[in-house]
């Protein structure tokens, strides 16, 4: 049987083609296609969001590469971590409204991979403690120097203020190993993943390469992040950035979940997943354009009340299409040293 010609390819095909047989010599082009194709057309999902190459995509943009199962397990059996109570006092309203969650992923799945999250964490701080000079072996283990990324869209060096070390997991003596709203943040690797293992690694890579700062104890990346909304949405609207401040709607007042949780705090999960593959892509950072797009996206609403607080309590129902449209039309708009604050805000 004669093989079919590139061009005769579907774009699901060459996704799965890439995924399967890798990449063919160069990597960072084989990364550039991929982010691409993810782009252009998306994944293939069905009804409830569910895709068979997601979890795999997302490993491959989190560089973040598999573990044995019996890895995990050990985790798992060493029993309740420090963090244990905090972590049962939230698993059981993680996303409590969605059915499709509900459904796929069960409290007790959502408990054992935190706390083998919060065990990872305790021990690379306690490493960190005894050696200060020691890189932790959790980030030298994972993934491909080849790979290490930061976003296409604009690439800016590591800066020696803001950018992130190979230490960045353990966030130095104000480390945490579990902070309130991790739970909404690892369940979509949960109800994407085909194993607790898949979904532990990526989330675990997530958390301590691309927003370390959101899950220290002090959450100073969530906060420099909401001022970060402030900023950008002065810029991409001004009109509506000057109404919001008018009735004291700092991000501060609304956004804090969304900037936690990269938006999975709104539903419906399908679309969270669909903005993640593009988050993944070129950058968590860009969640809070995503942000600022949302906003812009309910502007008429916004302007239409005398109490647009009660609007913003619950964000309307996510469109990660019309998102991500809207954030790379911000790009652009941003000021290179803004745009810079933006890409190391959660380091």
């Amino acid at each position: 049987m004669k093989k079919p010609a590139a061009s005769e390819l579907s774009k699901k095909d060459e996704l799965e083609i890439l995924i399967r047989q890798g990449p063919k010599g160069d990597v960072s082009g084989s990364l550039d296609i991929l982010r691409r194709l993810v782009l252009d057309d998306g994944l293939h999902s069905d009804s409830d969001g569910m895709s068979q190459l997601r979890i795999y995509i997302w490993l491959i943009l989190l560089n973040a590469s598999p573990i044995a199962t019996d890895t995990y397990l050990e985790l798992v059996h060493r029993g309740p971590s420090p963090a244990y109570a905090k972590i049962r006092n939230d698993t059981f309203r993680t996303l409590a409204t969605d059915p499709l969650f509900k459904r796929r992923v069960s409290e007790s799945s959502l408990i054992r991979l935190l706390n083998a999250i919060a065990w990872r964490l305790h021990d690379a701080k306690n490493e960190q403690l005894l050696d200060p000079g020691k890189t932790t072996i959790i980030t030298s283990e994972l993934g491909s120097p080849a790979l290490q990324h930061v976003s296409p869209v604009r690439n800016y060096p590591q800066s020696p203020l803001t950018g992130a070390t190979d230490n960045s997991e353990v966030g130095g003596a104000e480390a945490g190993i579990y902070v309130q709203g991790m739970n909404v943040l690892c369940a979509p690797f949960l109800y994407a993943a085909r194993s607790e293992a898949e979904a532990f690694v990526a989330f675990h890579s997530f958390i301590t390469r691309e927003c370390p700062g959101y899950v220290r104890g002090a959450m100073d990346g969530v906060h420099k992040g909401l001022a970060l909304v402030d900023k950008c949405l002065a810029i991409v609207d001004s009109k509506l950035s000057d109404y919001m401040l008018s009735k004291k709607m700092q991000a501060e007042v609304y956004a804090f979940p969304s900037v936690l949780t990269l938006c999975a705090c709104t539903p419906p999960l399908p679309q969270v997943l669909e903005l993640w593959d593009f988050l993944f892509s070129y950058g968590a950072h860009l969640n809070i354009l995503c942000i600022c797009a949302q906003l812009v996206l309910s502007r008429d609403t916004i302007f239409a009340s005398s109490s647009p607080i009660k609007i913003l309590r619950s964000f309307p129902p996510l469109q990660a299409k019309a998102v991500r449209s809207y954030a790379l039309s911000f790009v652009p708009k941003i000021p290179p040293r803004l745009y810079e604050e933006l890409v190391h805000h959660a380091k």
